[in-house]
């Protein structure tokens, strides 16, 4: 089961909403573009009833290779994190 594509979903928030796709387009890219710049700068973005998206230091640690069974040493990294709403997982679940 395929989800729902970029183009369908610029038809379904035009129509809803009563406006054409190219300001839909244009209203997502300035969202994307605002909470990635949110994110490298503070750190979180909150989209309230939707989630948080969060930047978040991993430590390095301890791993294992699958294929030899050998430990290796796992760096540390900043990973990009998104925890849903509770509002969402409620409307969902």
């Amino acid at each position: 089961m395929a989800g729902m594509t970029k183009s369908a979903l610029y038809g379904a928030l035009a129509e809803k909403n009563g406006l054409s796709r190219k300001q839909v387009a244009a209203l997502w890219d300035s969202l994307v573009e605002l909470a990635y710049g949110e994110v490298k700068k503070t750190g979180e973005l909150t989209l309230p009833g939707f989630g948080k998206l969060l930047k978040k230091h991993r430590a390095a640690r301890m791993g294992r290779n699958p294929a030899t069974g050998a430990s290796i040493q796992i760096p540390a990294k900043t990973v990009c994190k998104f925890r849903v709403a509770k509002a969402a997982k409620d409307a969902i679940l």
